[in-house]
């Protein structure tokens, strides 16, 4: 899972009545990143900091959480962890912590009047562990659902998935929340006739990647946009106009590896962890 990547820590906080979440994926000093968003519905923060014409180039954290907009105030929460811990970009006041937030819609689905919060993210932050990590419907998968192209009704759980791939001293590893409109490829037949884009806003694939080669913001931008690709091998429809699909990419450094090698790896990682969640 991603936790094979050195240094990558993971932690949840799931609120199972309301069926709700956050998750948050925390980073070594000096890592790099960046993502692209490819939805027609994101929700997210700070996401402009990860483009890489942008200054800062470090991040702290991303945290991947329920609660729609709501949500993103679990983020609130993981800055105040960082801040006590010295941890952000080094500036004359002091480090400011580098937090990218990604939310999911799940009101729906238990009690839409619980959403996590600054407790929730400290809390996943307190959580968090650099071995494995419960997936399934806990943190930002607990109320995540897939398969909605033909209705809500037509809805099945997803959930939160992680999976690593390999070549000799090279790990990518990825770890994604499902709350995808369409269903995981293989599993029925999608016919374009039948597709319902009525619950807008109510859909979103987001997720991290990450790995221990050495690469640039440019690079980490080619890896976050090899993930989508890996979204859509595993997903059908994907990146839809009732989707928030949005993936970060971050390098812990210290190995050598082309950009293309672990574009590959970082393909096959995602296809790999959505199929986990909710294959």
């Amino acid at each position: 899972m991603i936790t094979d990547v050195p240094g990558v820590r993971v932690g949840h906080w799931t609120d199972e009545q309301a069926r709700t979440g956050c998750t948050v994926v925390l980073f070594p000093a000096g890592t790099l990143a960046s993502g692209e968003v490819r939805g027609g519905a994101p929700g997210t923060r700070e996401w402009d900091l990860l483009a890489p014409e942008r200054r800062v180039d470090h991040l702290a954290a991303v945290v991947l959480a329920g609660g729609s907009a709501f949500g993103l105030a679990a983020c609130d929460g993981v800055v105040h962890w960082c801040e006590e811990r010295g941890l952000g970009f080094p500036t004359a006041a002091g480090p400011v912590p580098i937090v990218v937030g990604a939310v999911l819609f799940d009101l729906m689905v238990g009690d839409g009047t619980v959403r996590p919060g600054p407790d929730a993210g400290y809390a996943a932050c307190a959580a968090a562990r650099d071995s494995a990590v419960p997936t399934g419907a806990v943190g930002a998968g607990a109320g995540a659902t897939v398969a909605k192209w033909r209705g809500r009704e037509h809805a099945r759980a997803g959930g939160v998935g992680s999976a690593a791939c390999r070549q000799d001293e090279l790990v990518v590893g990825a770890l994604v929340a499902v709350n995808a409109f369409g269903d995981v490829r293989g599993r029925a037949a999608v016919e374009p006739g039948q597709v319902d884009t009525g619950g807008a806003f109510e859909n979103t694939t987001i997720g991290v990647v990450a790995t221990n080669a050495r690469l640039d913001k440019v690079g980490c931008l080619l890896v976050a946009q090899s993930g989508h690709d890996g979204l859509a091998r595993a997903l059908e429809p994907v990146h839809a106009t009732v989707d928030g699909d949005a993936l970060v990419a971050a390098t812990v450094g210290g190995v050598d590896a082309l950009v293309d090698q672990v574009r590959i790896l970082a393909a096959r990682a995602v296809e790999e962890a959505v199929r986990a969640a909710a294959g």
